[in-house]
């Protein structure tokens, strides 16, 4: 069995922080977003190769992360875009690199971006089980929320219907972005892709598949994080640090107040503050503050401010509301 890890976003909502940096380098904890996937990946024996599915711009950076983290599995797979206006969408870019790598195989699909409570093993177990197209599906409890992804109907745990993006959801169960298919479905992209069909979301073809044949859904309770968001970054921090504090050996806390939550990383100096629900990456400088739910990039200063809700980006100097 292949995976296909897609990486090719540009998260302009979380610019300047992701400006220059793919969003799965986030860390998460003692991780990132991206490396918990590639882990269990790793260890899983029944996937022979991980295709790392990402764009022109960032490919350096991954090919880079992958050399570092010594991944025996992953393969980089790039697809020619520089800039959000000219993605293929995820259906276009999953059609290309089943054409470009010779993908002959079953195929696990998942999002760069995920944030799961469940292991991907599990996952896999469901759709050998099933022998049939199969995606994982979480209750986001709103209706609000439902109509930003693709909303799933069930009988069972057959999906009778599939809608994406809705504007009048009727439930609230929907698909996170983890996909699985036998070998025999991988054609059909092409098939679907050619008759002029939405190259943008899975869930697009995921619909249209299911009027073709039995998909399957695997529905899971614990927690998702779709991270494309500065909000819903620091809601997957806490979770990962359930209330506490992560602060890395070699970075200079005086006199200062860390709350719940809070992530501060290597090289960082933080004097005579309170920071609540916070990642201040490497080598940053807080003096004189209180800052709650934000994320402070690597070599920034800030001081004497009081501030909530921002995203400071990297090189930045900002001192009683003059910024550099």
């Amino acid at each position: 069995m292949k995976a296909v890890v897609l990486a090719g976003g540009y998260a302009t909502r979380m610019w300047p922080i992701t400006k220059h940096r793919p969003k799965m380098f986030l860390p998460i904890g003692e991780s990132t977003v991206i490396d918990r996937i590639f882990d269990e990946l790793e260890a899983d024996d029944r996937i022979s190769e991980v295709f790392v599915s990402t764009n022109e711009r960032f490919a350096d950076d991954f090919a880079a992360h992958l050399d570092e983290k010594g991944y025996e599995k992953t393969t980089l797979s790039v697809e020619e875009t520089t800039a959000e206006d000219e993605k293929f969408g995820v259906m276009g870019a999953l059609g290309q690199l089943v054409e470009r790598e010779n993908v002959d195989d079953d195929l696990l699909v998942i999002a760069g971006d995920n944030l799961i409570s469940f292991e991907v093993s599990e996952f896999l177990d469901f759709f050998e089980a099933k022998d049939a197209p199969s995606l994982a599906a979480y209750d986001v409890g709103s209706l609000e929320r439902a109509k930003s992804y693709g909303l799933v109907n069930l009988d069972g745990d057959e999906v009778v219907d599939f809608q994406e993006k809705p504007a009048d959801p009727k439930s609230t169960l929907v698909s996170i972005a983890c996909y699985a298919y036998p070998r025999d479905v991988l054609p059909l992209i092409e098939e679907y892709l050619e008759s002029g069909e939405n190259p943008d979301e899975p869930g697009w073809f995921v619909q249209w598949l299911q009027d073709r044949q039995s998909v399957h859904a695997f529905t899971f309770e614990g927690a998702w994080f779709d991270i494309g968001t500065p909000e819903s970054y620091l809601d997957a921090v806490a979770w990962t640090l359930d209330g506490g504090t992560l602060v890395a050996d070699d970075a200079t806390l005086e006199n200062t107040t860390l709350g719940e939550n809070v992530h501060v990383m290597s090289g960082a100096t933080v004097r005579n503050s309170r920071l609540d629900n916070c990642v201040v990456f490497p080598d940053a400088t807080i003096v004189d503050c209180t800052i709650r739910d934000s994320i402070i990039d690597e070599q920034t200063h800030v001081e004497k401010i009081d501030f909530a809700g921002a995203l400071i980006g990297a090189h930045t100097t900002i001192s009683n509301g003059n910024e550099h």
